[in-house]
């Protein structure tokens, strides 16, 4: 007699024999069975309290691994509850499969349990989205999304499995068959690459260039172009300006890093070329007056679109990597290079020397009750202890994820997670635990406001319960920028006496929290005890929060946004 399988095994068989090794999400009706089916055929599932949580971390694993990080949910709210990770892979650009189960197909119209249209739900946020509504489309369906979310410029997709489907039989061999006819038909699409002539172009004007720039982003993270970058930068001795999430491609403390002298790099170069990095709010769209009104753009973008938005001088379209090894190619043919001694890189180096001695001459004071130099600081020096493989760093916040942006030393690749391009809070738990389940060699180290903690917090659980080496670095300096700010006259009202909308109880124990669930906690207010607590988490490397007391009035309001609130 033949063995039968249900929709669930489906599932799981088509993701296994697709290449996908985990999986985050919240189980209950109707996924649990897939869930559970999906472990037992080899793929890790991690388990969240939220499913925004979990949404988080399927699209940094995507940004980490190059492969779509997949996100499990239950029917209707628990689709919308992961619209948060779905869209955050969108607009960072990340490949992420949403999975949800939904209602019953017979039942749907007639209010049945957890209903919603899921695929209209996900449109805005989607670049593919697809319903299986037969056990026999299941496989072309995993094969379609998990293809979508990284062929071109990657990002979030959507397989929507309802209950009726997962319950439906098909016998093993029907399903062998059709898991192998799929397998056959699927072909990732290959990124382009632009004609040499465009390339030898782009070559010729940062030759011609006075003051030239190179600037990378998450982009060229993704698309692991670290070697051809630094390749290109000693060669031709351009500085480079990372973003944020771009940081350590290329050492931060090489010499001819420019972060430190960021408003002189980008107002006074004439040419730019831009690497995996938008023009987007982070780089002032491109727009004088912080950048001169005359500079010639090139773009490496792995979009057309893109390309054609922004109108640049020179748009090469293509992965970064590959886009990069032709200019070097291009460059090696006929070499040139800037040398210590030229007026632009003199100036950047000068000005780079300035501003770091300023800040380090701030770092250097020991300010108790604390500021955010003097622990952000303690915590750099020690995650540059760790050495190699680097520590990820994830950060958000706004004083913390800013005063760490330009404290904190990147000399790794892919090791900095923050609030990325939509500036998203509540990242912090999920990115650690993708960190750890994509790199297990990896420590990760979170660097967290109080407030920017609090969104994901009870994901601390997770962490101790798959033994994940995280170690949580609370900035507690009593709510979103620091407690009450406001003056006497904005105290009024009939709830006057409640506390600021900005104000959480001061003196919270976020430490205990991490106890309650068997982990380990710190409570920190001295340098002496920030070190030792760092430096006996570090070397466990088991789950950890260190509660570090700030002072409440040493942030500023909205970090550096103000202009914004």
């Amino acid at each position: 007699m033949a063995d039968y399988l249900d929709g669930n095994v489906l599932a799981a068989k088509s993701f296994a024999r697709f290449g996908v090794t985990h999986m985050f999400g919240v189980v209950g009706i109707p996924v649990t069975g897939l869930a559970n089916r999906a472990v037992q055929l080899g793929i890790r599932f991690i388990a969240f309290h939220n499913e925004q949580s979990a949404g988080y971390a399927a699209s940094a694993y995507g940004y980490l691994t190059g492969r779509p990080g997949l996100l499990l949910t239950v029917s209707g709210p628990g689709c919308v509850h992961g619209l948060a990770g779905l869209s955050n892979a969108m607009i960072n650009t990340w490949p992420m499969v949403m999975i949800s189960g939904s209602s019953d197909q017979k039942d749907y119209g007639r209010g049945d349990f957890q209903e919603l249209d899921q695929i209209e739900a996900v449109k805005p946020f989607s670049k593919f989205s697809v319903k299986a509504k037969d056990i026999k489309e299941i496989p072309d369906c995993v094969a379609r999304v998990l293809d979508h979310a990284v062929s071109g410029r990657p990002g979030g997709c959507y397989l929507d499995l309802p209950t009726d489907v997962l319950h439906q039989m098909i016998t093993e061999s029907e399903a062998e068959k059709l898991l192998t006819e799929v397998e056959k038909g699927s072909v990732f699409e290959a990124t382009k690459a632009p004609p040499s002539s465009v390339i030898a172009k782009a070559v010729s004007v940062l030759r011609k260039a006075e003051r030239p720039l190179i600037v990378f982003g998450k982009g060229a993270a993704y698309a692991r172009a670290e070697g051809e970058l630094k390749k290109l930068v000693e060669r031709t001795g351009i500085p480079f300006l990372p973003t944020p999430m771009g940081k350590g491609l290329v050492n931060d403390d090489h010499e001819l890093a420019a972060s430190a002298a960021r408003s002189l790099a980008i107002g006074k170069c004439d040419v730019a070329l831009v690497v995996g990095a938008r023009l987007n709010w982070l780089l002032h769209f491109g727009e004088s007056p912080k950048w001169d009104k005359d500079v010639k753009f090139i773009l490496v973008d792995v979009s057309e679109e893109e390309i054609k938005l922004r109108k640049p001088h020179l748009g090469l379209v293509g992965d970064a990597k590959k886009v990069l090894e032709m200019i070097n190619k291009e460059i090696k043919d006929d070499p040139f290079c800037l040398g210590k001694s030229h007026p632009w890189v003199e100036a950047i180096s000068k000005k780079v020397k300035d501003n770091v001695s300023k800040m380090e001459a701030q770092l250097a004071k020991d300010v108790v009750p604390f500021n955010f130099l003097t622990p952000m600081r303690i915590i750099r020096d020690a995650i540059l202890g760790v050495g190699s493989p680097a520590p990820v760093v994830v950060s958000e916040g706004a004083n913390t994820m800013d005063v760490g942006r330009s404290v904190l030393v990147q000399t790794e690749p892919r090791t900095r997670l923050d609030a990325g391009t939509w500036g998203t809070m509540g990242v912090g738990l999920g990115y650690c635990i993708a960190a750890a389940v994509a790199n297990p060699e990896q420590l990760v180290v979170a660097v967290e406001g109080d407030s920017g903690f609090g969104f994901s917090a009870m994901e601390v659980e997770t962490l101790v319960r798959y033994k994940l080496p995280v170690v949580v670095i609370v900035f507690n300096n009593g709510g979103v920028y620091g407690g009450d700010r406001r003056s006497p006259e904005e105290v009024s009202g009939p709830f006057k006496d409640d506390p600021a909308p900005t104000s959480f109880v001061p003196g919270a124990a976020y430490h205990t929290l991490i106890e309650a669930f068997g982990g380990k906690g710190y409570l920190v207010g001295t340098p002496d005890e920030l070190k030792s607590a760092l430096s006996e988490s570090f070397s466990a490397r088991k789950p950890a929060v260190i509660n570090v007391i700030i002072d409440p009035f040493a942030g500023a309001e909205s970090g550096r946004m103000q202009h914004k609130n």
